[in-house]
């Protein structure tokens, strides 16, 4: 068998190391010129090895400190609670589709599909969100928008559901005398982990990257920023103050190197929590996966 075959062991284990080497070495790269100084980022670029040390862009970020922490408990919250109700919608919506005996099931698929290949356009859906759902300036306006619901985790959900859950088993509980939210609570749930599991981790990705909502609805209240927003805006006040700097203060003031710092600030907590998702993420996205 070639699987067996040593050279095809070490063929395979060589690949591996090689994958795993080359999703590192861009966190590595992004660690060490966080803490390279300006100087030497202006005069040799990036470098995967330390070549003048420098804590200048944490400083400068730990200047701030009480401001990130603000701002990180804001994403903390934004994303507890869109993830919350990115599942929940999702669940909700994909449930009764996975049903072969829903009314309209084809209709409604071709609809939710639908809005994956075209919509309103960017103008409009502002218009709707700020002037009839007044989600500007608000906490609705970082959840909401864009972020709430998305069409292609309802047929992933969907897909797993009906593949994964066995309609015999439902049917069965009904004869037990189990209502429809009973069966979804009792058995659908917990037999599709991995999925939801799989859901929650895109999910949180996305609230946590996010920073367009911060721009687009947020004008006034600073205050509901999130990380992401507040180190962008960390980060061009550091550009403004190099720039309109003069002598030797121009080169106390980190611009590169602290672009570098708020991306591992930032990079941080989505490390942290992969490792909780990684062995459901893998089993959901490929049995959740798509087929038609």
């Amino acid at each position: 068998m070639i699987v067996n075959n040593k050279a095809f062991k070490a063929v395979m284990y060589a690949l591996l190391a090689f994958l795993v080497i080359a999703c590192v070495m861009p966190f590595w790269l992004l660690f060490v010129s966080s803490l390279t100084s300006e100087t030497a980022l202006a005069q040799n670029g990036y470098n995967f090895v330390f070549t003048e040390v420098s804590t200048a862009a944490y400083e400068y970020l730990w200047g701030v400190r009480n401001s990130i922490l603000r701002a990180y408990g804001m994403s903390i919250l934004i994303t507890a609670i869109g993830v919350s109700c990115n599942v929940v919608l999702t669940v909700l919506f994909a449930y009764p589709l996975s049903r072969r005996d829903l009314p309209g099931r084809r209709v409604i698929s071709f609809f939710l599909f639908f809005t994956m290949l075209f919509n309103g356009g960017f103008v409009p859906t502002y218009m709707v969100y700020t002037q009839i759902f007044h989600f500007k300036d608000s906490l609705a306006g970082m959840i909401v928008p864009y972020l709430l619901m998305n069409a292609f985790y309802v047929m992933m959900m969907r897909t797993y559901i009906s593949t994964n859950v066995p309609n015999e088993v439902n049917e069965a509980a009904k004869i037990d005398g189990a209502t429809e939210v009973q069966c979804l609570l009792r058995i659908v749930l917990p037999m599709s982990k991995p999925i939801i599991a799989t859901i929650a981790l895109m999910s949180l990705i996305a609230y946590w990257n996010n920073w367009t909502n911060g721009i687009y609805f947020l004008t006034t209240r600073t205050d509901l920023y999130g990380i992401q927003n507040y180190l962008t805006s960390v980060m061009n006040n550091a550009t403004f103050l190099q720039t309109h700097s003069m002598g030797a203060v121009n080169f106390k003031i980190p611009n590169v190197s602290v672009r570098m710092a708020i991306a591992v600030i930032a990079v941080v907590p989505v490390l942290m929590m992969y490792p909780f998702f990684q062995k459901s993420f893998v089993k959901g996205i490929t049995l959740g996966s798509v087929k038609g």
